[in-house]
């Protein structure tokens, strides 16, 4: 009867919970099961040993999908009312239906950039000959961003596109001071309306996360559209030809003086023309930098941006400053971490911080973890960054920055000064300085800290809803992974040939592929697709 009873009341999950607490207490621990020690077996990482580890990982990864999918609805709920109530920037100046209209074309531009870089990245190990006839779409992109060193220019133009869209995105869905919407109390208001993590939520999961979840296997899909074609591969291409960000090519030749490691290209070297016309753009380039870096700082000094009230206009421009490290930082963390992976143990156990780094890094699943923690990270910072340095000024009241005209200042209101700002000193010119350095790099301090934040972020489930809706994505508009179409291709070959293509290998679970990372097997990557290895 006692053990009866005693099933009974086990039965009834009274205390499951504890099973849960024991196996994040093993995680965090970092618990190994007294075979690894006894038997000399290997070391267990993230992944479930017992039935009932495996039980309640599947049990979290659910809540976790119906708890971010449920936050989502939400966020986009909040964010229309803001809207269709003229409650952002851009409804209260123009209309709801542009501001409507032009934040969803945002989100599909922004997806389709995001998950189009991971796959022009991803294809340049592919040959042609595999999808020239089944994806001309995507054919055409790939000859455009392949050419010379036509990757880099792609990489460089579509990363201020990202920022300017976000930017875009921040003036049509972010609150105006003291907006309220479906009689939400004060703590709620405060938490999901006047903070802007609705419209963050809804950036990061259906802008960038869940494109990058399909274009990481569906690369040939996912790119073969006339949409990637002339709104992504021509636009990053002419932003970049534009000479805007060519300021960054200067910090480029200076650490490439400071390391004495030549400035790879696949081209020809320049000749006077071409050479004078690119040192022309990058000096125009340093120019409107500056002339940026002008204008914003005058305009957080004297107030008149879109940045909190409650905040003083010292501190904006402190926090300015620290959120563009912050984010650099994460942009340059995965640059440096994938330049290091194969060091030599010994030369990289001479830096205790950042071997330090790299275990935590490349240890079970954290580094998949790292990279979506740190995208949210990042879409974080730049919409903060956003907030702050977007101007807003009265246009016709005599308060222009500079004294210039209506129509320029007016211009300024768009937030493009800041999206250039945020491009060139809190992206790019990171990743240079850790594609040179990174040891150094990854030395710091705070790159621990921030490792620890992102994949904590991940952890907290926020953007697991990006999985579910990929899933959705991919079913319904009938993508395949590209193994589909590169064992068709091999086996038509094969017939042709009358030869036997080999069974496909069997799929490599992520502690696998974690472990090849860290293995000193792996290649280290060439000089010139250092700054390449953007996105996984």
């Amino acid at each position: 009867l006692i053990i009866r009873l005693c099933l009974i009341i086990d039965a009834s999950g009274i205390c499951s919970a504890c099973w849960i607490f024991a196996r994040w207490n093993k995680l965090l621990a970092g618990y190994q099961t007294d075979d690894v020690y006894l038997e000399d077996t290997k070391r267990q990482g993230r992944a479930p040993v017992t039935r009932r580890d495996k039980d309640i990982d599947v049990t979290i990864t659910v809540i976790k999908y119906i708890f971010s999918s449920a936050l989502l609805g939400f966020g986009i709920a909040v964010t229309m009312s803001l809207i269709f109530t003229e409650q952002t920037q851009l409804a209260s100046k123009s209309h709801s239906a542009v501001a409507f209209v032009l934040i969803w074309f945002l989100l599909i531009w922004l997806a389709f950039m995001e998950g189009g870089q991971g796959a022009l990245v991803g294809l340049q190990g592919i040959d042609t000959n595999v999808y020239k006839d089944s994806h001309c779409v995507t054919l055409k992109s790939v000859q455009i961003a392949h050419k010379g060193d036509n990757m880099q220019r792609f990489i460089v133009g579509r990363q201020f596109l990202v920022v300017l869209v976000v930017f875009l995105t921040n003036l049509c869905g972010f609150p105006l001071p003291g907006s309220h919407i479906l009689n939400f109390p004060d703590t709620v208001a405060a938490i999901f309306v006047d903070s802007g993590v609705s419209l963050i939520l809804m950036t990061v999961i259906l802008g960038q996360l869940t494109a990058q979840v399909n274009a990481a296997t569906c690369m040939l899909d996912f790119i073969n559209n006339y949409f990637m074609l002339y709104f992504v591969t021509y636009v990053s291409m002419a932003m970049e030809f534009s000479g805007l960000l060519h300021s960054v090519y200067l910090v480029q030749y200076l650490f490439s003086k400071l390391t004495g490691v030549r400035v790879h290209s696949k081209e020809p070297p320049r000749s006077l023309v071409s050479g004078l016309f690119f040192w022309g753009r990058t000096l125009l380039s340093l120019a409107v930098l500056s002339f940026a870096f002008a204008v914003t700082l005058v305009a957080l000094f004297d107030g008149k941006t879109t940045s909190w009230d409650s905040i003083p206009d010292a501190v904006s421009v402190i926090v300015f400053f620290v959120l563009m490290a912050v984010s650099g930082m994460m942009e340059g963390m995965q640059i440096a971490l994938f330049a290091v992976v194969n060091l030599p143990e010994k030369e990289l156990a001479q830096y205790k911080i950042a071997k330090a780094n790299c275990e935590l890094t490349f240890s079970g699943n954290n580094l998949q973890a790292f990279l979506i923690g740190r995208q949210i990270c990042v879409t974080l910072c730049t919409f903060v960054i956003a907030r702050i340095t977007t101007l807003d000024v009265k246009v016709g009241m005599g308060e222009n920055i500079f004294g210039v005209s209506d129509g320029l200042q007016t211009f300024f209101n768009t937030g493009l000064l800041g999206a250039i700002i945020t491009t060139i000193v809190g992206s790019l010119a990171w990743r240079i300085v850790a594609a040179s350095f990174p040891v150094a790099f990854l030395s710091n301090p705070l790159i621990y800290i921030i490792l620890r934040l992102c994949l904590l972020v991940e952890a907290s489930g926020l953007c697991s809803a990006a999985w579910l809706l990929a899933l959705i994505n991919r079913v319904v508009v009938g993508f395949q992974p590209d193994d589909e179409y590169i064992r068709n291709y091999q086996q038509q070959a094969a017939d042709l040939a009358g030869e036997t293509v080999c069974p496909p290998p069997e799929e490599t679970t992520y502690e696998q592929k974690a472990e090849e990372m860290a293995s000193p097997e792996v290649a280290v990557p060439e000089p010139q697709v250092e700054n390449e290895i953007l996105t996984v």
